[in-house]
């Protein structure tokens, strides 16, 4: 069960990837500042822990890149005074973690999960569409800087797009990156649902399993299927229904989902996953963006 704490607005990212499912990026940018106050994220943080039991984590992810948001370590501190004994997760694309000041900023919390879709940068800026002062290199050398500096644990994540970045020449490239970068766990994974762009799809497991022998690096796990995702004690039943019905009685974007029903859209997400994977859903690309509507048996 894991508090998710947002601090940049929907879709603030230093990446436009093209299997982004929480959407295209809307403000393509390096700054960092105070996107979020705060003194806003404080006052909720109280609220939540006065009336809400600890969750077993607390992560920063949600709509965008956090480590833009310049207060980012204050907020860290925060949660340190408030609740010391629950673990902190970071859930980057760690793009910004070449630069000194953000991996300070960050070297509290208890797990960091960067990405790293592309080793060189042909590949990184097809599937990434980095803000231009970016580089695959730079990435790179800002995880291995992370890992020398960083106590706590790091889990990377490796998105495989078929076409794209699976090629023997990239996954070479991939494994000499990994040797350099010592994560905890190497963690493949893959698309659900539909991305940015269409026509892209996901590997099937299969192809995930024969990436992971063709490395034989151990530590190398496959993320788990979404039908999994039912077995978390945080799945709730009752909040795949209402989803579910809304989606019967119309078809609806991932946006409609969130202002309809108020849920963030990574939560929103997860559900999503599953209904596809029982074949309850479809996916669809109009005009407005990608619907998702009941499948016709």
């Amino acid at each position: 069960m894991s508090l998710g704490v947002d601090l940049v607005p929907k879709k603030v990212c230093t990446l436009d990837c093209v299997y982004c499912e929480v959407g295209k990026t809307t403000t393509l940018t390096l700054e960092r500042k105070e996107y979020i106050s705060f003194d806003e994220i404080q006052a909720e943080l109280i609220d939540y822990f006065n009336n809400n039991p600890d969750p077993d984590y607390i992560t920063f992810s949600g709509s965008g890149e956090p480590t833009l948001n310049s207060r980012i370590g204050d907020v860290i501190d925060l949660l340190k005074e408030l609740r010391p004994d629950i673990p902190i997760a970071l859930l980057t694309n760690g793009t910004l973690l070449a630069n000194p000041e953000v991996r300070e900023s960050v070297k509290k919390v208890d797990l960091i999960l960067p990405s790293l879709d592309g080793v060189s940068q042909k590949v990184f800026q097809k599937i990434d569409r980095p803000s231009k002062e970016l580089s695959a290199a730079e990435h790179i050398q800002g995880l291995i800087d992370l890992r020398n500096e960083f106590p706590g644990k790091i889990w990377l994540e490796v998105f495989i797009l078929p076409g794209y970045n699976d090629s023997r020449e990239e996954l070479d490239r991939f494994k000499e990156a990994l040797l350099h970068i010592r994560p905890d766990s190497i963690q493949l994974n893959t698309l659900d649902r539909p991305g940015t762009l269409p026509g892209i799809k996901g590997a099937s497991r299969q192809e995930l399993q024969e990436i992971a022998d063709y490395w034989q690096l151990e530590n190398t796990i496959i993320i788990s299927a979404a039908p999994d995702r039912k077995d978390v004690k945080s799945y709730r039943k009752e909040l795949e229904s209402v989803i579910w019905e809304t989606i019967s009685r119309r078809p609806c974007t991932l946006d409609d989902l969130h202002r309809m029903l108020d849920i963030h859209i990574s939560e929103i997400n997860k559900y999503l996953d599953v209904l596809e994977s029982e074949d309850k859903i479809e996916a669809q690309e109009m005009d407005r963006g990608v619907f998702y509507q009941v499948k016709e048996k």
